[in-house]
């Protein structure tokens, strides 16, 4: 699917976000980061906004959280070139905000900054980049894994993990080497399942690859394994910095991660 991706960052509740196209009609969808995911993977998602035909229109941040914009065609034809940008409550003049097609919660406060920036709506989608790739196996999904990615998605991070980013017919290698080399650190969930496959190895070497350079890319989390039995299997994870979930909670966790990767900026 082609959509135009607007990243508005971390917002306040009350936020207003202006979108203006020029030429045909198009979907406006305002998601939070985990409905935005699911957008981009094809699944079943909420969002803000829908068909526009006069711009512009306003749609207004529900919570504190990261947002973003999504611009497509889906079930439309053209061309059309949209902006968008993030203004003041009390710059605003009275223009009617586009009343919401599915609406996530009431707005209460204003935002205090102003972003604008223009995009075309045609060609392919954008290339992403993420903030970190989730190596993990199958086995541990339900235990950590889908609790952590959400609690990091909830910490405005974009994550690039295998259920969102994998569809039918997709060339895994390919799809694993994009998301390894577009992803700033890898989160490595390590536990006995994952020195079991082979994907999470190749997966690890990878990041391996790129720490050779000098870059701080690897941050492991050990799941139900102790620090010998990581010894035994890896000593050059053991010797890193690992956190634990028998010590700490996924958000404690997530909590950690994104801290990390905020200072790194």
């Amino acid at each position: 699917m082609q959509f135009q991706h607007y990243n508005l960052g971390y917002q306040p509740q009350g936020a207003v976000v202006e979108v203006t196209l020029s030429g045909n009609a198009a979907n406006v969808r305002l998601l939070d980061s985990t409905n935005f995911q699911n957008y981009r993977s094809g699944h079943k998602h909420r969002y803000i906004g829908g068909l526009i035909r006069r711009s512009p229109a306003r749609l207004t941040i529900p919570r504190t959280g990261t947002w973003h914009i999504a611009v497509d065609f889906q079930g439309l034809r053209g061309q059309c070139r949209s902006s968008v940008r993030v203004i003041p409550r009390a710059a605003l003049s009275p223009l009617p905000e586009y009343s919401p097609s599915s609406s996530l919660s009431p707005i209460v406060r204003a935002v205090h900054q102003e972003n604008s920036v223009e995009r075309t709506l045609e060609g392919s989608e954008q290339s992403e980049h993420y903030d970190v790739f989730i190596c993990h196996a199958t086995e541990d999904k339900d235990d950590i894994v889908r609790p952590l990615t959400n609690a990091l998605i909830a910490e405005g991070l974009r994550v690039w993990y295998d259920e969102f980013e994998l569809r039918i017919g997709d060339n895994l290698r390919r799809k694993i080497d994009s998301g390894l080399s577009r992803s700033r650190f890898g989160v490595v969930i390590i536990s006995h399942s994952f020195f079991a496959k082979n994907w999470t190895q190749y997966e690890l070497d990878g990041l391996v690859t790129r720490e050779m350079t000098g870059e701080q890319v690897i941050l492991p989390i050990w799941h139900q394994i102790s620090k010998s039995e990581v010894i035994e299997k890896s000593p050059s994870l053991a010797d890193k910095v690992a956190r634990n979930t028998s010590d700490f909670t996924t958000d404690e966790i997530a909590c950690e991660i994104a801290e990390v990767i905020r200072t790194s900026l």
